[in-house]
């Protein structure tokens, strides 16, 4: 392990503004913080947003920086690359940013029932092929975890270069009746007015570069309702 890495590690655990579990609390146990994010952490009733596989928190802190009404936590096991948002949020004494460093897989130990009012997908791992479906971020089994803690019709994002994981998140959407609010696969190219689809990752702006399309996708999840799959009805 790099020296860099490891002095990134130990900074980290300097900031007042990040959860992170020590060894062998990464579970499907419940953490303290559960529940309990807006008194302890935000000290406000303001909503909370996830960015749930937040890499370096440009999105995190981008949406907390335009929408100071909001709360908004990033969540990532890579706390080398979390470093920078909460580095960034702590030098700007950004109140309403959090960061949490443990497995997407474990987010319900984190969050209790109607505690996030929304989640941001940012450019998750597509895990491409029919067998790595259930490890999508958007697959039933992580979209019927996310109904726990989240309140009913909370919105959810999806932005990604990858045109399969749009397709199968719209298509498993479609076909379980969620209420779509915004479908794109070419974002930029259909210039929405909302500022809050402005905010570029690293990663994004290199995919522009390339010549990619952006695909946004942003739908409610509803309490009542148990997501379904939905490989019948994809063409992968």
């Amino acid at each position: 392990m790099g020296k860099n890495k490891l002095a990134k590690w130990a900074e980290m655990a300097t900031f007042n503004n990040v959860i992170e579990p020590a060894t062998g609390e990464l579970s499907f146990k419940d953490h303290p913080i559960k529940g309990k994010w807006k008194t302890e952490i935000f000290r406000n009733l303001n909503p909370i947003i996830l960015e749930l596989g937040c890499g370096k928190g440009e999105y995190t802190v981008g949406l907390a920086a335009r929408f100071p009404q909001n709360n908004y936590i990033g969540v990532d096991i890579k706390g080398a690359r979390m470093w920078k948002g909460a580095k960034t949020a702590s030098e700007n004494k950004m109140s309403n940013v959090a960061f949490l460093r443990t497995r997407i897989e474990f987010i319900n130990s984190y969050f209790t029932e109607d505690e996030i009012d929304e989640i941001w997908l940012t450019f998750p791992d597509p895990h491409p092929g029919k067998r790595n479906s259930n490890r999508r971020l958007t697959s039933p089994w992580f979209l019927n975890n996310y109904r726990n803690f989240l309140k009913d019709k909370g919105i959810i994002h999806l932005k990604t270069d990858n045109a399969d994981l749009f397709n199968y998140t719209k298509i498993l959407v479609e076909l379980n009746s969620l209420p779509v609010i915004l479908a794109s696969n070419d974002l930029y190219a259909d210039k929405p007015d909302d500022e809050i689809l402005s905010i570029k990752t690293h990663y994004e702006n290199l995919f522009l570069e390339d010549g990619l399309k952006i695909n946004y996708l942003s739908f409610r999840i509803l309490k009542n309702k148990i997501i379904k799959d939905a490989k019948a009805g994809t063409k992968e």
